[in-house]
């Protein structure tokens, strides 16, 4: 065997395929398990996994009420959007609104997140008139990333009154 032949057999070629889906019941664990990272992540704050999944296992259940897409690579979950609706009467239209965005560390900086965004924009078609989302003011990573897929900053502010 010639020397190229042989470095040619140290080369090691893993194929991984990535898939963007409709997240099932069965993601429900893993998706409430990031979401508790992403809210230390980005806020530095700590949630309740039991309250954290029995909510991700409400809007699985319930399609009306929005649905997650995931990134799936050799089945593992690596990334995940929420997407909820709001009807604007001035629009006439929905507003759908992505949130609890998280990518696995490893996989950040790989476009994950973009892909993910394009795929609910392709779902979205004409039948949406915008894709909205709020980001923590401290979280500049994330921020940054939004600019990059093309979203710009609004001239809201959020309120709130918790109940």
């Amino acid at each position: 065997m010639v020397r190229n032949e042989r470095n040619a057999f140290k080369l090691c070629i893993v194929l991984t395929i990535m898939f963007l889906r409709m997240a099932s019941m069965g993601d429900a664990e893993k998706i409430a398990k990031n979401n508790v990272m992403l809210a230390m992540e980005s806020e530095n704050l700590e949630i309740n996994y039991e309250d954290t999944l029995k909510g991700v296992k409400e809007l699985i259940k319930h399609s009306e009420k929005g649905f997650y897409v995931v990134a799936e690579e050799n089945g593992e979950i690596i990334g995940q959007v929420m997407v909820t609706y709001e009807w604007s009467d001035w629009r006439g239209m929905d507003i759908w609104w992505l949130q609890s965005i998280y990518v696995s560390k490893k996989w950040r900086r790989k476009g994950i997140m973009k892909m993910l965004i394009e795929k609910i924009k392709k779902m979205a078609g004409n039948n949406v008139f915008a894709l909205r989302l709020y980001v923590h003011e401290s979280n500049g990573n994330a921020i940054e990333a939004y600019k990059k897929v093309g979203m710009k900053k609004m001239p809201y502010f959020i309120f709130s009154m918790e109940m």
